[in-house]
């Protein structure tokens, strides 16, 4: 297995790692849809995880806040 930079993954790779660490098959479509509504990406395209799990933590706890 190729190791993984983690300041350059691609939507792909990220899906797959999500889906192994989450246990629970996580889209390309919806990291796709995360890019398309804001979410920090390199200028390559790539995603850096450092940038995009606290992006991803804050659009959660929005819904969640809009929900209640």
């Amino acid at each position: 297995m190729t190791p993984i930079d983690p300041a350059r993954v691609s939507a792909d790779q990220l899906a797959k790692l999500l889906s192994n660490v989450s246990r629970s098959r996580i889209e390309v479509d919806a990291i796709h849809r995360d890019l398309e509504s804001g979410a920090p990406r390199n200028s390559d395209g790539t995603l850096n995880l450092v940038h995009y799990a606290p992006w991803l933590v804050r659009e959660e706890r929005q819904a969640r806040e809009n929900r209640s």
